[in-house]
């Protein structure tokens, strides 16, 4: 199931994505981690150290690998340097999956120990300051969205995402990649500006929303986001002295997080679980072939000097029952 985790900076996001991978790995369900921030926080929130965290391979300094794996034999792309982030994949193309050992995973992904297991975790990669001026920070998460493209997914397998604050992730399709979004909003009008945003952005793609209300202090906070999101509004979580702890850097085991909260995880693994059931492949790789003409057309046809929508193979469709080639 592959899962993101959306809202404004500072809206406790991070936080959030980091205690549902905590859970997720409680239930010995396989995750990868994806920190597809600007700001990379989601390494430190899922325990690890600062020098550890920025060690991580960052994915958009390893491009060049991911394209060359999932380009495979794929006779529609001629080289790695023609593949661009909403390139999909056709006959021929290596894909991905939670469950396996790949080169993408050896190079990009890190085992990261939780109490209830180990995930894997990847990482975008932070914004340096050699980019400043030369790049935008979508060129980063590009290699993302390529390998969420790229991935067949099954029940009881989870990605995790954690995505840019705001609404930045609508200048691409990556916000099409996933079976459900979780907004995390606090109970201002501030904290429910994205969701607007989202909800008209993705009204006409099908995209599952849930509104996860977060810091909320009482009843009347309730109300506030219930009347501005209606029944979009699924879980409410309030204060946390484990999150309170976690964030001084000295968490206690996570089975002593407050009964409140994990029964708040357990609500969102259920209302992710439940969107299995309406997977359309078909509609999803119809919007990576409307995302990727849309690049194409806009830039991405003049930057590589080829046709793109060459790439697009008519009669493939991504489906659970696809495999990799050799």
């Amino acid at each position: 199931m592959k899962i993101a985790f959306v809202g404004k900076g500072g809206s406790g996001k991070t936080t959030l994505s980091s205690l549902f991978i905590r859970h997720l790995a409680t239930t010995g369900s396989p995750v990868v981690a994806v920190d597809a921030d600007i700001n990379q926080h989601l390494g430190p929130a899922l325990g690890l150290d600062e020098a550890d965290a920025a060690a991580l391979p960052a994915m958009g300094d390893r491009l060049p690998l991911i394209k060359d794996y999932l380009r495979g034999s794929n006779p529609r792309i001629a080289s790695t340097e023609t593949m661009i982030k909403t390139t999909p994949p056709g006959e021929g193309s290596r894909l991905l999956r939670v469950v396996e050992n790949n080169p993408v995973y050896d190079a990009c992904a890190r085992a990261v120990e939780l109490d209830g297991g180990a995930v894997r975790l990847m990482v975008t990669g932070p914004f340096t300051e050699a980019d400043l001026g030369v790049a935008c920070y979508h060129s980063k998460t590009g290699a993302v969205e390529l390998c969420l493209n790229h991935l067949v997914d099954g029940q009881s397998e989870y990605i995790v995402v954690d995505m840019t604050a705001g609404s930045d992730s609508f200048a691409s399709g990556m916000f099409t990649r996933f079976d459900i979004t979780f907004l995390v909003a606090e109970p201002t009008r501030k904290g429910v500006s994205v969701y607007r945003q989202y909800k008209e952005y993705a009204r006409d793609f099908g995209v599952t929303l849930k509104v996860v209300g977060n810091k909320v202090q009482g009843q009347d906070d309730i109300d506030f986001l219930r009347a501005e999101v209606g029944d979009d509004l699924l879980v409410t979580v309030g204060h946390s002295d484990w999150v309170r702890s976690m964030e001084k850097g000295r968490p206690p085991r996570f089975e002593y997080l407050e009964d409140t909260n994990r029964r708040a995880l357990q609500v969102l693994q259920a209302a992710a679980d439940a969107t299995y059931e309406l997977r359309d492949w078909e509609r999803y790789t119809r919007q990576m072939v409307h995302f990727h003409l849309k690049n194409a057309q806009s830039w991405g046809n003049e930057r590589t000097g080829v046709d793109l929508a060459a790439q697009i193979d008519p009669a493939f469709v991504l489906r659970e029952a696809e495999t990799a080639t050799a």
